[in-house]
């Protein structure tokens, strides 16, 4: 099996766009929304839900009108002391991290945002309705953990408001976080209130040699102990581990895990840019990119191609020409399931296939919320 160091990870090592912070213009646009998605449900229209088209490239392709939601913009509310920051959906990613960061805070998900420019940066809403989490995704949450509560336009042209801006147990299921990952087959995001969590204190990244085998039994024996590991990631000749929190326990973890110490610099270009943004070659190309969820200790499944791991072996990406099917089937055979996520057939089912009554139970649930079935249809699956 053929394999792709990382290599360089200096900021010479890949021309990367800045996505620079701009103050979004504060918008209301719900009424607006509201009777577009009106109309579309008298027509039967389908509507193509569209921000800046950062995450365009996820899911099925569509067939519909489009539905622009960038313009509805604006920071609603954020508390630092009540760690939650509440905004509408079209609000710029970037210019919600900035706000946090001068205040000491962050999004722990640490969220993708494949920005194609300054201008065109990822939005919250595209950033929920996709539901990707980035390297700290396993050791602080993902996505779907910190989301507290949302407001939504419901394919009926209902405005509809779930959860709230604490934490706290939730009567029933927690409707607000069944929008993370629906790809906004389910509703329109308006407002989104997410808990965010302080900066650490003191953060270092290690590089360690070692074999796939090994990299899997250290990954395993350090999420089995007390270490501050917020990431980590194998590729093919090297493992790397970066820890956070408190100084002392950061330097405590050193001693345990070892290696040699990577550079500040070279180590968020590694994290931030390389991987949580896919700007390493391994990402590059024409190959199918697939993204498989497997158990951490799971063996390398018998499939061609170059392997990427990260989440402690829970994410693998692997780049295969491989036939979708026998991907599948090798990674179900493990106990996992795995996702085309970049290139290959997008007309095609491009998320692993459900049982037949989980299915069942996904139709439902977009009657529900989208009885005429005009936001985002086939995003996830045919006929859905």
């Amino acid at each position: 099996m053929p394999r792709l160091p990382l290599g360089s990870v200096g900021p010479w090592a890949l021309s990367v766009v800045e996505t620079r912070t701009r103050s979004s213009v504060e918008q209301d646009l719900t009424t607006e929304l509201r009777d577009r998605v009106r109309a579309a449900a008298v027509d039967a229209r389908p509507l193509a839900l569209v921000g800046h088209g950062t995450k365009s490239f996820l899911g099925r392709a569509l067939d519909a009108e489009a539905i622009a939601l960038s313009a509805h913009a604006g920071i609603l509310n954020y508390q630092p002391k009540e760690l939650v920051i509440t905004a509408r959906s079209g609000t710029p990613l970037a210019e919600i991290e900035s706000v946090l960061a001068e205040a000491g805070q962050m999004l722990a998900f640490e969220p993708p945002h494949f920005a194609r420019s300054a201008d065109a940066g990822a939005t919250l809403g595209g950033t929920i309705a996709a539901g990707l989490s980035g390297p700290a995704r396993p050791y602080l949450g993902s996505a779907r953990d910190l989301v507290l509560g949302v407001r939504v336009l419901t394919g009926g042209g209902e405005v509809l408001r779930f959860g709230g801006e604490v934490m706290k147990n939730v009567a029933g299921y927690d409707v607000s976080r069944l929008m993370v990952g629906a790809l906004g087959t389910l509703g329109i995001l308006l407002d989104v209130s997410l808990k965010v969590l302080p900066a650490p204190s003191a953060t270092q990244t290690q590089v360690l040699d070692c074999g796939e085998a090994d990299a899997l039994r250290l990954m395993g024996e350090w999420a089995a102990k007390p270490l501050p590991v917020t990431a980590t990631c194998f590729d093919g000749e090297h493992l790397w581990v970066r820890l956070s929190g408190a100084a002392q326990g950061v330097r405590e973890a050193l001693e345990r895990i070892g290696g040699d110490a990577v550079e500040p610099d070279p180590a968020k270009h590694l994290w931030h840019h390389l991987l949580r943004e896919q700007q390493h070659g391994f990402f590059a190309g024409d190959v199918p990119l697939w993204r498989l969820s497997m158990p951490q200790a799971a063996p390398r499944p018998a499939l061609d191609g170059v392997m990427l791991v990260e989440w402690g072996g829970g994410q693998r990406w692997l780049r295969s020409e491989d036939a979708p099917e026998k991907v599948r089937e090798a990674v179900a055979k493990l106990g996992g399931h795995a996702t085309l996520f970049r290139g290959g057939d997008r007309f095609g089912e491009v998320f692993h296939p459900l049982p037949v009554h989980m299915m069942q139970l996904h139709r439902r649930v977009k009657t529900a919320f989208d009885p005429h079935g005009i936001l985002n249809p086939g995003r996830l699956y045919a006929g859905l």
